[in-house]
């Protein structure tokens, strides 16, 4: 069974940084798209950067672009959020994306209905 575990979640204050990890098998990532969302309370869930395992292509939603991070090591991915702000609430989810299509990782052009495979989330918390 496909497993994703995310940590690294907590709270802090704005201006603050945290780092989210995300552990999966390595038949979970193979060569697959591996996403990070985010979802705060009575709001869509939204993509804000994914990553395509092989070669390490990554994308970032222009709402986090110069303060978020992704990048993989071995079977696990992060996201390196720098600069929080209070707005960067909500749950965090990371996502796996059957394919073997590097330009079918762009997170800026996916759902969440384009992943398949969910972590439990973390919850990340910036206050002023």
């Amino acid at each position: 069974q496909v497993q994703l575990v995310e940590s690294g979640g907590g709270s802090v204050e704005a201006g603050g940084s945290l780092r989210l990890s995300c552990a999966g098998s390595s038949y979970a990532y193979g060569r697959n798209c591996v996403g990070w969302f985010r979802q705060a309370p009575g709001k869509k869930r939204e993509g804000v950067a994914s990553i395509y395992r092989t070669g390490g292509s990554t994308y970032h939603a222009d709402s986090v672009k110069g303060r978020f991070t992704i990048s993989q090591d071995n079977d696990m991915v992060y996201l390196q959020m720098n600069n929080l702000k209070p707005e960067d609430t909500a749950m965090y989810y990371c996502a796996v994306r059957v394919t073997y299509v590097n330009n079918a990782c762009v997170i800026q052009d996916l759902t969440d209905a384009d992943f398949t495979y969910w972590g439990q989330g973390t919850q990340v918390t910036v206050s002023l």
